[in-house]
C-alpha cells in the first residue's frame, strides 16, 4: 500500500470478511479526504498494519478469528500515540462493545451506517473527537452508568479533582457536544475548550472523551 496523500485522514480496516472491507473502502475513499492504507482480517494482522501505516483511525471489527477486535483494541491502546478505534458490530448493544470502549475504543458502528454517516464518523474522531451523538451510543453509555450504584460513589470522588469549569466541560462532553458546541454554550474559544478537555483526561487518567463520558454518566451528572 502506497502512503496517504499530506492532509489526507489514514485509515486502517480490519473484518474477516472481504465483502466488508471492499465495501469499507469503496465508501470511504469516495469522500476524497480519506485514505485506507492498510487492511487485516483479525486482530493479530491488525497490528502489524498498525505498526506499519501509522493510521489516523482504525476501524474495528468486534468478531473475529484469532485474535478478537477487544484484544487488539487493547494492544493498540497501549501503543505509543495510538490510532483512534472505532469498532464495528452488527448488534446495537453488544457487550463487547462495554469493554471496548473502556480499553480505549473512541466509539462504535454499526455495519449497515449509511455511507455518509460512516465518512463523517472517520472524519469526527480523526479531529479528536469522540462519537457520542448517534442514539445508539448513547445508550450504550447510559446503561453503562445503570450497571450498580458502587460505582457512582467512587466515580464522583474521582469528579472532585475537577473545578467547576472542568466539570462543566465534562459534562458537555458526556452529552455529545463537540469542542465548537462545548465553545458556545459555555462561552470559550475551541482552542479554550481544547485545553480544558486535555486538563480533565490528563487529571483523571484516561485516553479519550468516551471514558471522560461514561464517568460522568456513573456520576449522575447528566439526572440533574
Amino acid at each position: 500500500m502506497t502512503a496517504a496523500a499530506p492532509g489526507m485522514i489514514r485509515v486502517v480496516l480490519v473484518d474477516d470478511e472481504q465483502l466488508v472491507l471492499s465495501g469499507l473502502r469503496m465508501i470511504l475513499e469516495s469522500a476524497g479526504d480519506i485514505e485506507v492504507v492498510g487492511e487485516a482480517a483479525d486482530g493479530g494482522a491488525a497490528a502489524e498494519q498498525v505498526l506499519r501505516h501509522r493510521p489516523d483511525v482504525v476501524l474495528m471489527d468486534i468478531r473475529m478469528p484469532a485474535m478478537d477486535g477487544l484484544a487488539a483494541t487493547r494492544e493498540l491502546s497501549a501503543l505509543p500515540d495510538p490510532p483512534r478505534i472505532i469498532m464495528l458490530t452488527t448488534f446495537e448493544l453488544d457487550e463487547y462493545v462495554h469493554a471496548a470502549l473502556e480499553n480505549g475504543a473512541v466509539g462504535f458502528l454499526l455495519k449497515d451506517t449509511p455511507p455518509r454517516d460512516l465518512v463523517q464518523a472517520v472524519r469526527t474522531v480523526a479531529e479528536g473527537n469522540a462519537m457520542l451523538a448517534p442514539t445508539v451510543t448513547r445508550r450504550l453509555i447510559a446503561e453503562f452508568a445503570a450497571r450498580g450504584g458502587t460505582q457512582a460513589v467512587a466515580a464522583r470522588k474521582r469528579l472532585d479533582t475537577l473545578t467547576e469549569r472542568e466539570r462543566e466541560v465534562v459534562v458537555a462532553v458526556a452529552q455529545g457536544l463537540s469542542n465548537a458546541e462545548i465553545g458556545r454554550r459555555l462561552f470559550m474559544s475551541e482552542a479554550t475548550v481544547k485545553a480544558h478537555v486535555s486538563r480533565v483526561l490528563a487529571k483523571l487518567g484516561m485516553s479519550n472523551r468516551v471514558q471522560a463520558a461514561i464517568l460522568a454518566h456513573h456520576a449522575g451528572l447528566l439526572d440533574a
